[in-house]
């Protein structure tokens, strides 16, 4: 969990954040503007209808940035002399423990099954920086 935090830091996600929220931010101002001239009603309906569409395309984008967390912090806890296969039974165990039924598309991580198969999928690179101590 801690390297998966310092992975975050690591790769800059925060200010990639605020920088994918400033060009949404941005976008829905441009087309306020462009609507001024619709009733209020059809103006309103386009603009929750743009932030609905907003949230959820930068929800990808968030879902992408954790999964890089996770691959870096598997290379990251190998390279303290953790091992990281001990990453999987973790996430078996979180994903038991979950009483989340959000789908997917609408989580700003990924689902359960989604993070162990990449996990599973990127231990052989992570394993080649693991030195037992």
């Amino acid at each position: 969990v801690m390297a998966h935090e310092i992975s975050h830091a690591v790769a800059k996600h925060g200010a990639e954040r605020m920088s994918d929220q400033l060009v949404a931010q941005v976008g829905g101002t441009a087309l306020s503007t462009a609507l001024s001239q619709n009733p209020t009603v059809t103006k309103n309906l386009f603009q929750q209808a743009v932030g609905m569409g907003t949230q959820v395309g930068l929800l990808k984008f968030s879902r992408r940035q954790e999964s890089e967390a996770d691959h870096l912090g598997l290379i990251f806890m190998a390279m303290a002399g953790y091992n990281p296969s001990g990453a999987i039974p973790f996430w078996e165990r979180m994903a038991a423990q979950s009483q989340s039924n959000t789908p997917e598309f609408l989580s700003d991580h990924p689902a359960d099954a989604t993070r162990i198969a990449d996990i599973k999928a990127q231990l052989p690179e992570a394993l080649k920086y693991y030195k037992p101590r």
